[in-house]
């Protein structure tokens, strides 16, 4: 089965103490990852707020109006827009990109089922292969070895 997204980064950071709209969208979208230490401008950021107050208004945005409206290149928007594709944040209709759905809140959601399916199949895999190698299991509450 193939999912919607190739890489997603996950970064474990402490909220913001005050609420603070800015605050809040920059540690949101540091803990999915949209930070690296390349970006100094923090172009990914800048990006995903177009994208998502285009969200608001029903809008898809082309990778001239990304441009335009961020004061970035279309070499850079076109690069980050990748990244954001791959991590199933945003998705791409007619040479126009837009937020995979319509709030964050909803986008987690979505992302926390499609994580979800990943580690499914990852622990079917890992059964198989420590049945395979005969590698012990042990009960989780007694810590005891089961023995097949």
């Amino acid at each position: 089965m193939i999912y919607e997204f190739r890489k997603v980064t996950l970064i474990k950071t402490r909220k913001p103490q005050k609420k603070d709209l800015n605050a809040d969208l920059q540690w949101f979208s540091e803990s999915l990852g949209l930070f690296s230490q390349r970006d100094k401008e923090r172009s990914c950021f800048r990006i995903f707020v177009e994208l998502v107050k285009s969200t608001r208004r029903k809008q898809l945005l082309s990778s001239d109006e990304l441009a335009d409206r961020t004061n970035l290149t279309r070499g850079t928007i076109i690069h980050h827009i990748t990244h954001l594709i791959e991590s199933g944040l945003v998705t791409q209709y007619e040479n126009k990109y837009m937020l995979r759905v319509e709030n964050l809140e909803t986008l987690i959601e979505e992302l926390q089922r499609d994580l979800g399916r990943v580690f499914e199949d990852l622990k079917d895999m890992a059964q198989e292969l420590d049945d395979q190698l005969g590698l012990i299991k042990r009960d989780k509450k007694s810590s005891k070895v089961i023995s097949d």
